[in-house]
């Protein structure tokens, strides 16, 4: 029998210190709720632009990533780019408007409708287990859809575009420096220009206030820190741990959703978020319980 390897313990670190990183960041969002959403979408790109161009020329990259980033590759990552704007835009006004609960439930559905879309597109097969957790979390969703509960179509826009995102990254042949490197740059013309706009007429957030600017600079370290953590956690992790390690980012949303903003839990939720949490349990059981078959049965 195989002795299943112990996880690497610099790379659980850093998996683990993304997910939190991305768990915390509506506390960040928050501080600059007074930004309008599409201006600090607008900051969020150039900022990370500049980081991960800084950090292209520091590792001198960047004739390997021009080579990359063309024909196919250039096409999927603009599609990606397009995703992980709907995203941000979305994640940021939900924060912006009190609706973290249904940020975190959208981000805790996604991992099924990766699964979903593996089957659909991929041509994957589901395992029974699998099938169980996405039939139990869709009665979930199911419940909230029918009784109106909640702003739901957030849930599902967050989880729809990261796991459509997460695709054409897969399918994309660049690594995550890249990829994040090509989206802000395809990204950047958009955002520049919405900036200007901003100016011209007058109500522009960046330069009234230097905490504010300092926040609103700090976004390519909040946007590109977490990413490339993750990147190097998934190098040096089983996916099996990855796919667990998932959770935390909406576990503690929805911890800072209720004790620190203080958004109500409605009735209905204490049915809907239930069988959503037991589909995600159940899907960690079966990716944890398929990881141990793989190591323990020989190759054939």
């Amino acid at each position: 029998m195989t002795r299943a390897r112990l996880p690497d313990r610099s790379g659980l670190a850093m998996g683990f210190a993304a997910y939190a990183l991305w768990g915390l960041l509506p506390l960040y969002i928050h501080a600059l709720r007074a930004v309008p959403p599409l201006q600090f979408l607008a900051h969020r790109v150039l900022w990370s632009l500049v980081l991960v161009v800084v950090i292209v020329l520091l590792l001198r990259r960047g004739g390997a990533l021009v080579a990359a980033a063309r024909g196919r590759t250039l096409a999927m990552l603009g599609l990606s780019a397009a995703l992980i704007g709907v995203n941000w835009t979305v994640y940021i006004g939900a924060v912006d408007t009190g609706h973290v609960l249904e940020a975190s439930l959208g981000y805790f559905i996604t991992p099924l409708v990766n699964v979903a879309l593996g089957v659909a597109v991929l041509g994957e097969r589901l395992r029974m287990l699998q099938l169980a957790a996405i039939a139990v979390a869709a009665g979930g969703v199911i419940t909230l859809a029918l009784t109106g509960g909640g702003a739901l179509w957030i849930s599902l826009v967050l989880a729809i575009s990261f796991a459509l995102y997460g695709l054409v990254r897969k399918v994309a042949a660049i690594d995550a420096l890249g990829g994040l490197t090509v989206e802000t740059v395809l990204l950047g013309p958009p955002a520049a220009a919405l900036l200007v706009h901003a100016s011209m007429q007058g109500n522009a957030a960046f330069g009234r206030d230097s905490g504010v600017d300092l926040l609103l600079a700090f976004a390519g370290v909040a946007t590109a820190l977490p990413l490339l953590l993750f990147a190097a956690a998934a190098r040096r992790l089983p996916l099996v741990t990855i796919g667990l390690l998932q959770y935390l980012a909406p576990s503690v949303q929805f911890l800072i959703a209720v004790l620190v903003f203080g958004e109500r839990v409605a009735p209905i939720d204490w049915i809907a978020f239930p069988l959503i949490w037991a589909g995600c349990v159940i899907y960690g059981y079966d990716a944890v319980r398929a990881a141990r078959v793989a190591l323990v049965e020989p190759p054939e």
